[in-house]
Parts: C-alpha cells; sequence; structure tokens
C-alpha cells in the first residue's frame, strides 16, 4: 500500500521563516512547480536558468532568493547602487513584480525602485539618488538613468531577467548586454522565460555561469485546460459577433494586430454597449494604468489589446480570448490565449477567420499544436455564440464614459476614449445608465449562466 506524497512546503524548500509567513498572510502555502524546481538552486546562490509559462509562478520563484540573499547579506543600500536588478519587458510588468514585492521588501526591511519610460524621470531619480535595495526596471529607461549618471550597477548582487524571450522578441536584447555587463561577473544571475530557444543563447552562453536548467512544464501546457474554436465569419459580421461575445458574463481581452485596429474596434465596442478599454505601445503610462485598473475593478468587462498584453499582464479569471485578428506566428497565439485558463483553471479561446484568412489560420493552429473546433457563423444570432460565452448579454448605453481628465477641461464621453481615464457609467442626471438586457437569465457579477434561445 503506497502512501501519497506529500508537496514540498516553502520552508522544506529553503524558504527563511519570515518570509514563508508573508507568503501564508497572501494565501500562498504550495509551491508551484517552477518554484518546487528552481528555489533549493537558487536560494544556495546558484545561476538558475527557468522555463515556466505566464501564471505559473515565476514571479515568487525569483523574488524569494532574491530577498532572502539581500537579508542574508545584511548591507544597507547606497545612493545610486542598488544591490539586486530585475529586468522587465513592459511597464505593466516591472509593476506587478514590484507589487508582489512589496510586502516581501517591507517584512526584510529593504527599499525598491521601479524605473520605466513613459513616465517622468525625476521620481525615479530621486529613489535612486536616495538608495535602493531593489530596483525593477524596463531597459530603455535604465540605460537613460545610467548614462545621465543616476545608476551604477557594480554593487549588484542578484539579476533577474523575467521574459526574457519577450525582451528577445521586442528587441531589447542589446541593451540587456549592455546593462549585464554593468554588472559584477560573480554576481547571481535568474534567468526566466515561458521559452528557451535561440534568441537567449547568447545571454545564457555570456553571463550565466554553470547554470542549472529547470523546465517545470511544457510550453504548450495550457492548451490542455483550454477550448479551442475558430469562428468563420464574413467581415461584415466581424464586429456584431465580437459585440455578442464581449457582452456576455465575466472578463473578456480581445486581441487585434495593430494599435489603430485596438483604438478602431474600443470605439466600436464602446458604442455598441460594452464597456471596453485598450492597451497598446500608443497610450500614455497614466492611460495604460487607468485602463488596466478599470478592467481590473470591473468597470471595465472588455479589453481590447494588441500584443503588447499578451505577456506578462496578470489578470485573473479571465474567461474568454478572442482573436479578432488571428496573429501571425503560433508562439504568439500560445502566449496570447494564455490570459485565460490561469491557475489550472478552464478557459475558451476563440479565433475570428474570414474568407482571406482560412490558410493562415490552419497553417497557425497546426504550428500550435491544438485542433480546433471550426463553425461557420451567420452573423451574432447564431446559437454557437451562447454556448461559448454562456449567460445574459448585458449592453450599457455608451459604453464606458470617463471622468474629467486631471488637467481639466470637459468629460471625454463616448465612445473610443477608453484611453484617456478611469470609467463611470453616467445616465439621466449623472446617474448610472440603465444596461439594455438581451436574452438569457444571467448576471455578469455572479458569472451564474445559462443558454438562451437560439
Amino acid at each position: 500500500m503506497s502512501s501519497a506524497v506529500i508537496p514540498a512546503t516553502f520552508a522544506d524548500l529553503g524558504v527563511p521563516a519570515d518570509l514563508v509567513a508573508v507568503l501564508a498572510d497572501r494565501g500562498i502555502v504550495t509551491p508551484t512547480p517552477i518554484q518546487a524546481a528552481t528555489l533549493p538552486d537558487s536560494l544556495a546562490g546558484r545561476d538558475v536558468l527557468g522555463r515556466g509559462r505566464t501564471g505559473s509562478g515565476k514571479t515568487y520563484a525569483f523574488l524569494l532568493p532574491l530577498v532572502a540573499r539581500l537579508v542574508a547579506d545584511g548591507r544597507r543600500a547606497q545612493p545610486k547602487r542598488p544591490r539586486a536588478l530585475i529586468l522587465a519587458p513592459t511597464r505593466e510588468l516591472v509593476g506587478q513584480i514590484e507589487e508582489a514585492l512589496r510586502p516581501l521588501a517591507a517584512a526584510a526591511g529593504l527599499t525598491t525602485q521601479t524605473v520605466f519610460g513613459g513616465v517622468g524621470q525625476n521620481p525615479q531619480v530621486q529613489g535612486l539618488r536616495r538608495g535602493a535595495d531593489v530596483v525593477l526596471a524596463c531597459p530603455g529607461r535604465l540605460e537613460d538613468l545610467i548614462g545621465q549618471g543616476h545608476c551604477d550597477l557594480g554593487a549588484v548582487q542578484v539579476t533577474v531577467l523575467d521574459e526574457a524571450d519577450h525582451m528577445a522578441d521586442l528587441g531589447f536584447l542589446p541593451s540587456v548586454r549592455r546593462l549585464l555587463d554593468r554588472t559584477p561577473r560573480e554576481s547571481q544571475r535568474l534567468l526566466f522565460s515561458a521559452t528557451l530557444d535561440k534568441a537567449i543563447d547568447v545571454i545564457v552562453k555570456r553571463f550565466l555561469r554553470d547554470p542549472v536548467t529547470h523546465q517545470a512544464d511544457s510550453a504548450q501546457s495550457p492548451v490542455e485546460t483550454m477550448d479551442h474554436h475558430v469562428l468563420h465569419v464574413t467581415r461584415e459580421h466581424r464586429v456584431g459577433v465580437l459585440v455578442d461575445l464581449t457582452s456576455a458574463p465575466g472578463r473578456t481581452v480581445v486581441f487585434t494586430r495593430t494599435k489603430h485596429g485596438a483604438k478602431a474596434l474600443t470605439r466600436q465596442l464602446n458604442s455598441r454597449g460594452v464597456p471596453t478599454v485598450e492597451l497598446h505601445g500608443n497610450l500614455s503610462q497614466g492611460a495604460r494604468t487607468r485602463n488596466m485598473e478599470a478592467f481590473h475593478s470591473g468597470r471595465a468587462t472588455t479589453l481590447v489589446a494588441t500584443d503588447i498584453a499578451a505577456r506578462g499582464i496578470h489578470v485573473d479569471d479571465v474567461a474568454l480570448v478572442v482573436h479578432a485578428d488571428p496573429p501571425v506566428e503560433h508562439k504568439a497565439y500560445l502566449h496570447r490565449s494564455g490570459r485565460t485558463a490561469r491557475a489550472g483553471a478552464k478557459g475558451t479561446v476563440i479565433t475570428l477567420m474570414t474568407d482571406e484568412q482560412v490558410r493562415d489560420v490552419r497553417q497557425l493552429t497546426r504550428a500550435a499544436g491544438i485542433k480546433p473546433t471550426t463553425t461557420r457563423v451567420s452573423g451574432p444570432d447564431h446559437p454557437v455564440l451562447v454556448q461559448l460565452a454562456p449567460g445574459e448579454r448585458v449592453l450599457v448605453a455608451g459604453g464606458l464614459v470617463l471622468d474629467v481628465p486631471a488637467s481639466g477641461g470637459r468629460p471625454k464621453s463616448g465612445a473610443g476614449r477608453s484611453q484617456s481615464g478611469a470609467a463611470r457609467q453616467p445616465g439621466p442626471g449623472g446617474g448610472r445608465s440603465r444596461p439594455r438586457r438581451r436574452r438569457g437569465v444571467s448576471n455578469r457579477r455572479t458569472g451564474d449562466t445559462s443558454t438562451r434561445r437560439g
């Protein structure tokens, strides 16, 4: 009679007790596979090369050993000379890593500073001047500040590269190499990525010393927990089908290929009554932050994004991912689709396909290793739509209407203005507008679902 294997705890893996307590306070008690695989080596000071998909727990896999090492060392941060460096490809990911780090740093008495573009540099310069134990940065802005004499990486003891393959895709590797050249050769390097391929081999060979490689899950493992569908639509029905899907209960992420396409689709969905925000490279950092806050809070139920959001954007409970424009590469399909089916949950992924895209989509799904269910959809009343996104359709007059900008002036109300700020939904006399309800008995807030009549 065999006994059940008891999962390792964070304490079993060597995480200091005070950090274990911080995790427990946040409801995190059982290590994920990538954490269980990498923590013994990273806590021992080894260079680690870890592959784990977004949502697999990579963030704590590198934050715990980083904080533990700085605490054990006991030195204090010096002006302009951080003791640890975390590099990430996007401003949103830097912010999310900092949010996870904050309670750990507070328990350990460490200071942090984020560094990224799109905002004024003076607060970042002042933070570096005061002395920060950990700098969390996008490569471009950090290089700028180093060039201006505001930061020196000569005291860095641990460097983390998160989403290394995404940094390669965005063309950041030359900057990453220059930054790593400024860190001490004997310092510890932890590299985490959704995929480990030739794009990051140069970094691994040049900067990691005798690294331990851990691949805790398959790059395509989320595929098994997703339902994949292709909807064959005509161009004139494309927006109508998207309105039907996105007005169902729950959060939806819709991907477009271009920034212009994201802006246009956001305007169209809002004008049809779906509270929608956009995320793409043309937005200021303030607008990106406000839009993500609106999506996180539920004031916006749909996020329309370019591939900038395909990785590193951590939003729980995304029930549906829609590829309004099929991606060019199968890797992009997998990363986009990874916004749903997180932490073992189920999810649905839908790709819209027009007549001229049939060949491309077939090649895409074959390369991604999936066999989707394909349905020809005649319009927004096709019964398959409520099967894929069940529940009552809720439309809000005007979609997402925004607050007055901080700079003053007239309110930017109406469709397509969601990039400007946080949301409100005014009705007559300044109150909330009354939602227009369509067939079905589900409630968007509770997520209870039932199938409407086809």
